[in-house]
């Protein structure tokens, strides 16, 4: 009975439907053709099957909040402690920092160590990045590197932030196996920057450093010599000493003595001024990696044999060691990783520093190098959206344009050593300032 009657409605159906069709038609009135035999009649559609049958469309995903693309560093320095926004709950970003107390490069890591805890401070009272919380561990490398880079990458560490020099820089190294980044803030030797093992300076190498001094001097008008050097080839006060003679010959000048010291250590010339009267012209510039208190000594031994017309220009070291407050300091350039001036970015940061705790932090020029470092380290996790090490340092050699508090910082088609430009500071009327920018 089911059947029948399902068939006569599909028959009514049809029928209405061709009444109607006739119905509309302008034919004079002629007779309705007849209905189809039964035979002809449409039979009923089967009913769709259960996977044809339409469904409620799904509630769309949430849109992923937009990864930033950059850090907003000055919104990060202008951070109240005392006013601070939530705190951020997302997975932490972890910085590891195997740091050198020693005397050698205590001067610079003891610092640098304090301030980049202070501003992870400050990023996590902006609420942090992308609400993920900044934390920061400092591990001393003492005698054992290799236990203190341990030591981080136990507790996780996304990256490193590591010493100036190879003694204790290769080990990390070697520890890590190239697959963690390794930011060796205040370094300018070039062997330490090796991209393939995800190991990057910051700053320029000594090639830039002292061929920018050599440049400089030769713009002076300055076309003699003297260089004070520990060796050829040594690490730092000997390839320094070495770039600075390159160049400078290159650019048509004449280097007319070349004398051996004891870094650090010498602070009698005597044998050296002797040398040098026999051929000085009293208008050569002086050139060395010397610190601070060997360069003012050197110039009060030479300008006590009458040679008071030289030009004096050193390397970083100078402003590590406090050449602004030496005496006999007047004219004395140097070749400074920032030139800090009263109220801008540095400045104010290592200030903010200073009031949140109560004590000023020395090597300043080189201070802003420990937090670009950790700048630069977490941009490559922004780049990459990752935060494997091995990832995120394939994002940081691959970073272009960064401009950080020591300025435009690119990794890409490097092979781990930015071109930055070397700004030159000169002691006038008793005040560092900046004289020129070369590159």
């Amino acid at each position: 009975m089911k059947l029948k009657f399902k068939f006569l409605i599909a028959l009514l159906a049809v029928f209405a439907l061709v009444v109607s069709a006739c119905g509309n038609d302008d034919d004079d009135g002629d007779d309705a053709a007849p209905a189809p035999a039964p035979t002809e009649a449409p039979t009923e559609a089967p009913a769709p099957a259960a996977t044809e049958a339409p469904t409620e469309a799904p509630a769309p995903e949430p849109e992923p909040e937009p990864m930033a693309t950059s850090i907003d560093i000055d919104g990060i320095l202008a951070a109240d402690l005392n006013n601070c926004a939530a705190p951020p709950t997302g997975d932490p970003i972890r910085v590891g920092m195997a740091m050198d107390f020693s005397d050698v490069v205590g001067f610079v890591d003891i610092p640098g160590s304090k301030l980049v805890p202070f501003i992870a401070e400050k990023v996590n009272c902006t609420g942090g990045i992308n609400g993920s919380p900044v934390e920061v561990r400092v591990a001393e490398v003492g005698d054992d590197a290799v236990l203190a880079t341990q030591e981080l990458l136990d507790w996780g560490a996304h990256f490193l932030i590591g010493p100036p020099f190879a003694d204790f820089a290769l080990p990390i190294l070697q520890t890590t196996e190239g697959q963690v980044p390794l930011f060796v803030a205040a370094s300018t030797e070039p062997t330490l920057a090796d991209a393939s093992v995800n190991s990057f300076l910051v700053t320029f190498d000594d090639h830039g450093m002292s061929g920018a001094a050599a440049q400089w001097a030769y713009d002076q008008g300055i076309t003699r010599a003297i260089v004070f050097t520990e060796g050829e080839g040594i690490p730092y006060t000997g390839v320094n000493p070495d770039a600075f003679i390159a160049k400078f010959e290159e650019l048509g000048g004449e280097v007319v003595s070349v004398q051996t010291y004891v870094w650090a250590v010498d602070t009698d010339f005597s044998a050296q001024v002797n040398e040098i009267v026999g051929v000085s012209q009293n208008n050569e510039v002086v050139f060395s990696a010397a610190l601070g208190f060997q360069v003012t000594a050197l110039r009060g031994q030479l300008e006590g044999q009458g040679l008071d017309g030289l030009t004096y220009i050193g390397t970083d070291a100078l402003d590590a060691t406090g050449i602004q407050f030496e005496a006999n300091n007047e004219g004395i350039a140097h070749t400074p990783h920032t030139s800090i001036s009263p109220g801008d970015r540095i400045d104010t940061m290592l200030a903010d520093y200073e009031a949140a705790k109560g004590e000023a932090l020395e090597s300043r020029g080189f201070m802003a190098l420990y937090v670009d470092s950790m700048f630069l380290g977490i941009q490559g996790m922004l780049n990459c959206g990752c935060d494997n090490p091995a990832d995120i340092g394939a994002a940081v050699a691959q970073i272009q344009g960064f401009q950080g508090l020591t300025g435009e910082i690119t990794f890409a088609g490097t092979n781990g050593i930015p071109p930055k430009a070397v700004p030159i500071n000169r002691i006038v009327d008793g005040v560092d300032t900046l004289v020129a920018t070369i590159g």
